[in-house]
Order: structure tokens, then C-alpha cells, then sequence
């Protein structure tokens, strides 16, 4: 692995606002940003990820993306079962809990995506214009799967399945990806240009500001959880590391860049806390969030960007 990656991560700006607001919730300071400036932030960064990636899209060749969606659907339905499995084999979980982390686990994190492009960017690591599409791809698969691996074994409550995958579908942060990426794609260059400004250029310091409140809540999260924090330690770090591994693979088989291949595992690994919690509040409401929050935020979230997304990058160029 090249210590270099790690160092130049970690001396990032959004990284090092990252673990500002760590030390601000160890030191218990009341540094909060507002619920809803961070809501607009996140809309914010969803909607440019989207933008840029279907700027990319539109001069890419679309017969090429066919097969790289096929491999990440395919790892969308792969990781839920194998995170699945893992929570019951070594966590010793009830289905209804294993099937509440699968979907997490199953699904990705927005957030570590933003991470790991900014990390491309820095490192000046160029990656396929395709990207944001197949975070689309990637989003919702382990959150269906994890919900009917709960409803075989009698763990969901009485609810369609065709609700579950509406509300996932028309998420907000689905919306807004897929939104951007067709507003990019189809969207004049003149159009574009004009809001360059506001979508392009104030990127950077709006994810470090959002990474800044994001590590207060994921040490807010660690500290208030007390269930099996031993387990979801080894479940946070190891199942990232095993999905990442399967995402350079994949990466390969798809034919991806270094970059591509890079972010695709970083996909993999993520784990979701937007489209995820909201999914299994609806159909698994006797799960336990002290759980499968705690493992995704306070755990994995912190893990991928400090350490995760680095050796992504290094195993993808191997």
C-alpha cells in the first residue's frame, strides 16, 4: 500500500474537516451545523455530483456502459447476502437485525463516493465520466434484497414490496442524483457554463464544510451506542475491506480504469445512511438502529475515509 495515498488523504481539507468535527464531539463542544443548512448541503453535493457525472456521460459512449451496470447490479445483489450472512455468523444476530445491516451494507454511501472523486481529483487519478450512473445502479439492489431476505424469514412487517422499492426509488437523494445526471447529460453547454459558479467551482469547500458535520455525528453516534460494540468494530472495518476487495475485482472484470475500478470498490464498501435508514424504519421497525446506524456512521463512514478509500486506490492499481 502506498503510505503516500494515506498521508496525502489524510492532510486533505475535507478530510481534516472531517476530524474537526471528531475532536468537536470527543471535546463535547456544541460546534453543530444547522439541520437545515446540513440538509441543503447534502441536496447541494447530490445534485452537483449528479450534474458533473451526467456532463462526463454526455460525451461518453453509452454502449459502454452496458456492461460495467450489469457487473455493479451484480454486486448489488452479492454484498447483502454476504453481509447478511457475516452479521449472523459472527455477530450471532437475529435475522431481523442481520437483514437491517445487509441493507446498509448492501447499499452505498453517497458520502464516501464524494470522498473518493474528491480523492481522485487531488491525486489527479482520472476515472469514467459513468461513474454517477452506476451509483444509481448501486443504491437501491441491497436494500430490496436485504428486505425480502427479512420478509422469507418472517422479519418484515405487513408491507409491499413494490412500496419498499417505490419509497427507495423516489428517495431523495436518488431524486436528486439522477436529476443532476440528466440535467447534465441533456442540458445545453451555453446552460451549463452559466451555472458552472454554483455547481462546479464551490464543490470542494461545500463537501469539507458537510464532511465537517459528518464527523460529529459519527462520534456522537459511537458514543451514545451501547449495543455489541465489539461486534460492529470488527463488522465495521472487516465487511468494508472484504466488499472493497470484491469492488476492485469487479472493477477488473469490468474492464474500469484504475480511477474507475478505485471508486467502484469505495462504492461497494460504503456503507448506506440516507436511503437505507429510511428503508428499514418502514419495513423493519423492531430492528435495532442502535446497530445498524452505529456500524454504517460511526464506524465505516470514518474507517472508508481515513484509511479504506486510500487502500482502494492502491488495490485497484494492482
Amino acid at each position: 500500500m502506498n503510505s503516500s495515498l494515506i498521508l496525502a488523504n489524510f492532510t486533505s481539507p475535507a478530510v481534516l474537516c472531517f476530524l474537526i468535527g471528531v475532536v468537536a464531539a470527543l471535546v463535547k463542544s456544541d460546534l453543530r451545523v444547522p439541520p437545515q443548512v446540513h440538509e441543503t448541503l447534502s441536496m447541494y453535493l447530490l445534485f452537483a455530483i449528479g450534474l458533473k457525472g451526467g456532463v462526463a456521460l454526455s460525451y461518453s459512449n453509452l454502449a459502454e456502459i452496458f456492461y460495467p451496470a450489469l457487473v455493479t447490479l451484480s454486486l448489488g445483489v452479492i454484498t447483502p447476502l454476504l453481509a447478511f450472512g457475516l452479521a449472523r455468523r459472527i455477530g450471532r444476530l437475529d435475522s431481523l437485525n442481520a437483514a437491517a445491516l445487509a441493507a446498509h451494507y448492501g447499499s452505498v454511501s453517497a458520502v464516501t463516493f464524494m470522498a473518493a472523486l474528491n480523492f481522485a481529483h487531488q491525486a489527479a487519478i482520472t476515472h469514467e465520466g459513468f461513474m454517477t450512473a452506476l451509483l444509481a445502479v448501486l443504491e437501491i439492489p441491497g436494500i430490496v434484497v436485504a428486505l425480502m431476505i427479512a420478509g422469507c424469514l418472517g422479519g418484515t412487517k405487513t408491507i409491499r414490496l413494490r412500496q419498499v422499492v417505490h419509497e427507495a426509488i423516489t428517495g431523495k437523494s436518488v431524486i436528486l442524483l439522477t436529476g443532476g445526471l440528466m440535467v447534465g447529460l441533456l442540458a445545453d453547454r451555453g446552460g451549463l457554463a452559466a451555472i458552472s459558479n454554483v455547481f462546479v467551482s464551490p464543490f470542494q469547500g461545500v463537501l469539507a464544510f458537510f464532511l465537517l458535520e459528518m464527523g460529529v455525528v459519527a462520534t456522537s453516534r459511537l458514543k451514545e451506542s451501547k449495543a455489541s460494540l465489539g461486534f460492529m468494530l470488527i463488522y465495521g472495518t472487516a465487511v468494508p475491506l472484504l466488499f472493497g476487495g470484491l469492488g476492485v475485482l469487479a472493477g477488473h472484470a469490468a474492464d474500469l480504469s484504475h480511477g474507475g475500478t478505485a471508486i467502484l470498490a469505495t462504492m461497494a464498501a460504503s456503507a448506506s445512511y440516507i436511503a437505507a435508514p429510511a428503508a428499514v424504519k418502514m419495513a423493519l421497525p423492531d430492528a435495532n438502529p442502535g446497530i445498524y446506524l452505529t456500524s454504517s456512521i460511526s464506524i465505516t463512514l470514518p474507517f472508508n475515509i481515513a484509511i479504506g478509500i486510500p487502500l482502494y486506490f492502491s488495490l485497484a492499481a494492482l
